[in-house]
C-alpha cells in the first residue's frame, strides 16, 4: 500500500517536515512493515515551469520529418526575469525545437529549462539542433515520468488547468509530494486504505485522527432506487456470497471532464494510473476508505441487478476485453442480459462507463472473502478490488463509500444524484469478546494498568464495557481479525508499545537434557559438517518418476500422493532425500559451483498397507487411546534419513597441490564416519540400486543383516538427464536404523603404551567374494592381539587363476601388558589365515 503524504495529512497530524521515511518509522512501531519510498523529486529536478507557446514555425527537414521552431514565454509578460541558469534568455522567451504536433499557439505547456534533470538522468541544456539553438524542451508526461502516454506534448488545458506562466510546474503537477509504501499483512485489511493508515499513524504517535468516513453525510436509502436482488440462497462456504449491496444513481454527468490534477497526482503516487473521471473517482474512494466501488453506465443496463452464482457454461467479456468461461462457484453481478461483472474482481465490458455515458449507477457491496479469493485465483485476475475484498472489507462503510463517489461525481462531473437509493442486505452480528482482568498482563508479561487496557481498546475503535471480572469488548466492524481474547491482548501490547515488553529469557524446565536419539543425531550431523560437507534443505515434494528411481533399491514402491499439490509435477511425498538433494546440486552446479559436497537429514514417507482413516474425530473432545491408535496406524512410516552428494573435486587447486576427484570411496567413507561416531560396525558388499551405477554400488548393512543404505556412483543416464558431471557419487542411509543399532555407551578402547608389530598377508580368493567378508574373518581369527586390519591392495591378472583375485591386508598387533615378539604376531596371523582358508578357501600367496 502506497500512502501519499499530502493525502495522509488530511486525516492524521503528520508534521509538515516529516518525510516518507519518518512516516514509515512511526508505522513500524505498530507492526506494519516498511517497503519503499516513492519520491518524484529523486529523479526529477527544476527549473521546470509553465510556459505559453507564442509562435510555431514548421520546418520540413531533409529526412522527411517536420520540426516546430517554437517561441515559448516562461515568465509572466512584463515580470522581472528571475531565472538565472545558463541558456535561459533574459527576455523570458525561449527558442525551443519540438517534434510533436499536438499543440498550438497560445497553449500552456510544461517547459524543462536548461539545468533541469529528467528521469533517467537526462540533463537539459541549450543544444544546437536542426539549425537552431534549442534552449529547453517542451515535455510530455512520459518525459516527466508521470505517465506512459507519449502521443505528444502535455497540454495543460486538457487537464482543466490554466496556470500562470512561469509558475512552478512541479508543484502544479503534485511532484513535490512523496509516498511511503508499506507491506500489509493479510490480517490487517483495514490498512489497505488512507483511513486505516491514518488511524494507525495516530496510534503510533498519540496524535489526533480524523475519520474520513465520519465526514460523509449519507442520504437515507428509501429502497426505491435501482432494483437489486440478492439470490445466493445456497451459500457454498457457509456465508452469503453478498450480504450488502448499495446502489445509487447520478444523472447528467459529463464523463469527458478531466480528472482534477490533485486527484491524478495522488492516484499516480499511490500506484494507480488515471483512466477517466468516473473511474478515477471510484479508485480514489477505494484508496481513501478501503471499500471498492464500481460504476455502470445506466443506459447499458437491462432490467434488475441480480447477485447470483454463475450458470454452467456462462460467459463474460471483462474490462480487459477477454472472454472468460465462468465457473459455477463464481459470484456474479448480472442484469437481464446476463453477467455484467465478476463480483469483487472485475467488471464486464458490456456496461463499461465511456465518454458517452451520462447516467452512472454506483455499486458499493460487501462480498464473501472466500468467494472472491477463489474467483480471483481461478481466472488469474488480480486487482486492487479483489486484494481488499478477499482480506475483508468493513460492512458498515459500503453506504459511506457509495455516497462519497456520488458526491464527487456531482461536484466534479456536474451530475445530479437521484433522491432514491437502494441498500439491501442484513448486517452481521457484532463480535463480542470477554477479556478477563489480568489476562493481557499474563499473556504479554507486562503489568498493564486498567486505564491502559481500556485506553488501548477504545483507541482501537472498540466499545468497552467494564464488569466485575474484566471487560466486554465489541470489536470494531473494520477489524474482522479480532475474534478471541488473545487477539485483544496482542492489540493492547501493540498499542501500548512493543518496546515496553521486557526482554527476558524463559527459564528452562527441569529435565534430563537431550534424548539418546537427539544426542546421536547431533553427533552425526556435526561430524559430517566438520568433515567438510555442507548441510542443505530441500523440498519434500517429488515426482512419481523420482520416487520410482530413488525410493527403493529394486524400483517402484508405494508413495503418498498429495491431495492439493503446489505443482502437478511434484505431487508426491518423497521416499528418498536424493531427488531434492540432486536438484540442489544441479542448481548450484549450473551457477558455477562445480565442487560440491552436500548433505541433508530429513524424513521420508513410506506408506504401509493402510493409509489414512475412514473418519476424523470431532473437534472439541480429546480422542481416546483407541482413536489415537487408529489415527497413527494410518500414517506412513517416517524414518530419519541422511543423504549426501559429491561432485567435482575434493579441494580447490593451488600451487603445489592437485585436487582429487570425489569417488565412490568417499561416499562409503562418509557412511563409515557416521557409523564410527555412534559406535556401530558395518558390513559392506556389492549392491544394486536403480539410481546407482551397476558394478559401482556398495550396499551397507548392519551386523544383524538389516540393510542400512547404499553408496556409490550415480547412474550415468541419470547424471546425463540431470546435466550433472560424470562420476558424481552419492549415499543414503536410514539413520533411525543406525541409531537403534548403536550401543547406549561407547566404551573407549584401552591405549597401550607398548610397541606394535605389523604383518602383511595376501590371500587368493574367489573374485565374487567381498573383501569385507574376508577382512571380518581375519579379525575374528587373529584374536585379541589384533589391533587393526585393513585392505590395501586388490590384484587380479597374470599369476592369479581365472575367477580369482588377490587381497592384500595389513595387520597390526599389540598387547596391553607387554611387548609382543615376532613369533607371537606370526602365530596370530597364521590363525587368521587358517580361519580364512577354512571358511572361504583362501590360499596365501
Amino acid at each position: 500500500m502506497r500512502i501519499p503524504l499530502s493525502w495522509l495529512r488530511e486525516y492524521a497530524q503528520v508534521p509538515a517536515e516529516s518525510t516518507a521515511e519518518d512516516v514509515m518509522a512511526e508505522l513500524v512501531k505498530v507492526g506494519l512493515e516498511e517497503e519503499a519510498v516513492h519520491r518524484p523529486t529523486d529523479a526529477l529536478s527544476g527549473p521546470i515551469v509553465v510556459g505559453q507557446v507564442l509562435s510555431i514555425e514548421k520546418e520540413p527537414q531533409s529526412n522527411g520529418k517536420t520540426i516546430n521552431w517554437c517561441q515559448v514565454r516562461v515568465v509572466p509578460e512584463g515580470a522581472e526575469q528571475t531565472l538565472t541558469a545558463d541558456g535561459i534568455d533574459p527576455s523570458g522567451v525561449q527558442g525551443i525545437v519540438c517534434g510533436a504536433h499536438n499543440f498550438a499557439e497560445g497553449d500552456k505547456v510544461v517547459v524543462t529549462l536548461p539545468g533541469a534533470v529528467l528521469p533517467g538522468d537526462f540533463r537539459i541544456a541549450a543544444r544546437k539542433t536542426y539549425g537552431h539553438v534549442s534552449a529547453g524542451m517542451i515535455a510530455s508526461v512520459r518525459e516527466l515520468g508521470i505517465g506512459d502516454d507519449h502521443d505528444g506534448i502535455l497540454v495543460l488545458s486538457t487537464l482543466g488547468l490554466d496556470p500562470e506562466v512561469g509558475s512552478d510546474a512541479m508543484e502544479l503537477l503534485g511532484l513535490y509530494d512523496q509516498a511511503a509504501e508499506i507491506n500489509v499483512t493479510p490480517d490487517r485489511s483495514y490498512c489497505f486504505s488512507i483511513r486505516g493508515i491514518a488511524r494507525e499513524y495516530a496510534h503510533a504517535t498519540g496524535s489526533a485522527f480524523t475519520d474520513p468516513a465520519a465526514a460523509v453525510v449519507v442520504d437515507s436509502a428509501d429502497g426505491a432506487g435501482y432494483p437489486v436482488r440478492l439470490e445466493d440462497q445456497a451459500p457454498i462456504y457457509g456465508n452469503d456470497g453478498c450480504d450488502r449491496f448499495v446502489a445509487r444513481v447520478v444523472r447528467g454527468v459529463d464523463a469527458t471532464r478531466p480528472t482534477p490534477q490533485w486527484m491524478v497526482s495522488r492516484l499516480r503516487l499511490a500506484g494507480i494510473r488515471s483512466i477517466s473521471l468516473p473511474v478515477d473517482i471510484s479508485n480514489y474512494v477505494m484508496l481513501e476508505l478501503g471499500q471498492p466501488t464500481h460504476c455502470y453506465d445506466v443506459a447499458k443496463l437491462t432490467g434488475d441487478i441480480v447477485v447470483r452464482r454463475a450458470n454452467p457454461g456462462e460467459l463474460i467479456v471483462t474490462l480487459d476485453d477477454r472472454k472468460r468461461k465462468l465457473h459455477p462457484e463464481d459470484l456474479l453481478i448480472t442484469d437481464g442480459s446476463g453477467a455484467i461483472g465478476i463480483a469483487g474482481v472485475m467488471g464486464g465490458a458490456a456496461t463499461e462507463v465511456s465518454d458517452a455515458t451520462t447516467d452512472v449507477l454506483v455499486e458499493s457491496a460487501h462480498f464473501d472473502e472466500v468467494s472472491i479469493a477463489r474467483a480471483r485465483r481461478r481466472h488469474k485476475l488480480p486487482s486492487e478490488a479483489s486484494k481488499r475484498f478477499e482480506r475483508g472489507v468493513d460492512w458498515h462503510v459500503a453506504d459511506v463509500a457509495a455516497q462519497r463517489v456520488v458526491d464527487l461525481l456531482v461536484k466534479l462531473a456536474g451530475g445530479t444524484a437521484d433522491a432514491s437509493a437502494t441498500d439491501v442486505g442484513a448486517a452481521p452480528e457484532p463480535v463480542l469478546i470477554e477479556l478477563p482482568a489480568g489476562y493481557a498482563s499474563e499473556r504479554i508479561g507486562i503489568d498493564f494498568e486498567p486505564e491502559q487496557v481500556e485506553g488501548a481498546l477504545t483507541d482501537l475503535g472498540a466499545e468497552v464495557m467494564k464488569y466485575d471480572g474484566g471487560w466486554r469488548v465489541t470489536a470494531p466492524s473494520w477489524r474482522q481479525d479480532l475474534t478471541i481474547k488473545d487477539d485483544l491482548a496482542e492489540e493492547i501490547a501493540r498499542l501500548v508499545g512493543y518496546d515496553q515488553i521486557p526482554s527476558r529469557l524463559p527459564v528452562a524446565p527441569p529435565g534430563r537434557g537431550l534424548t539418546r536419539t537427539q544426542q546421536q543425531r547431533r553427533r552425526v550431523l556435526a561430524a559430517l559438517a566438520d568433515s567438510g560437507l555442507t548441510e542443505v534443505l530441500s523440498y519434500p515434494f517429488v515426482s512419481q518418476d523420482a520416487n520410482d528411481t530413488f525410493g527403493a533399491a529394486e524400483g517402484t514402491g508405494p508413495a503418498v500422493k498429495l491431495a492439493n499439490p503446489l505443482s502437478a509435477e511434484f505431487s508426491y511425498l518423497r521416499r528418498s532425500i536424493l531427488p531434492g538433494l540432486i536438484e540442489v546440486a544441479k542448481r548450484n552446479s549450473s551457477r558455477g559451483f562445480r565442487d560440491l559436497a552436500l548433505f541433508e537429514a530429513g524424513l521420508v514417507f513410506l506408506p504401509q498397507e493402510r493409509l489414512g482413516t475412514e473418519s476424523i474425530p470431532p473437534l472439541g473432545a480429546l480422542p481416546d487411546e483407541e482413536t489415537l491408535e487408529n489415527l497413527y496406524g494410518g500414517l506412513p512410516l517416517q524414518p530419519l534419513t541422511i543423504a549426501a552428494v559429491f561432485l567435482g573435486k575434493d579441494s580447490p587447486a593451488a600451487a603445489g597441490h592437485t585436487p582429487r576427484a570425489w569417488d565412490w570411496a568417499d561416499a562409503l567413507d562418509t557412511i563409515r564416519l557416521m557409523a564410527d561416531v555412534v559406535g556401530v560396525d558395518l558390513v559392506v558388499d556389492q549392491g544394486e540400486h536403480r539410481a546407482f551405477h551397476p558394478g559401482r554400488t556398495a550396499r551397507v548393512s548392519l551386523r544383524s543383516g538389516e540393510v542400512l543404505g547404499y553408496a556409490g556412483e550415480l547412474h550415468p543416464k541419470l547424471l546425463a538427464a540431470q546435466d550433472l558431471p560424470p562420476r558424481t557419487v552419492a549415499l543414503e542411509i536410514n539413520a533411525d536404523l543406525l541409531f537403534e543399532a548403536a550401543p547406549d555407551v561407547i566404551v573407549a578402547r584401552h591405549l597401550s603404551t607398548f610397541p606394535a608389530t605389523t604383518q602383511d598377508v595376501a590371500l587368493v580368493v574367489d573374485a565374487a567374494l567381498p573383501a569385507d567378508t574376508v577382512l571380518a574373518t581375519l579379525r575374528e581369527g587373529a584374536g585379541e592381539l589384533l589391533e587393526e586390519v585393513h585392505l590395501f591392495d586388490v590384484y587380479s591378472g597374470q599369476g592369479i587363476g581365472e575367477g580369482k583375485k588377490s587381497l592384500a591386508f595389513g595387520l597390526r598387533f599389540r598387547a596391553t601388558d607387554r611387548t609382543l615378539t615376532a613369533d607371537e604376531a606370526s602365530a596370530a596371523r597364521d590363525q587368521a589365515v587358517h580361519l580364512a582358508a577354512e571358511r572361504h578357501g583362501a590360499v596365501q600367496r
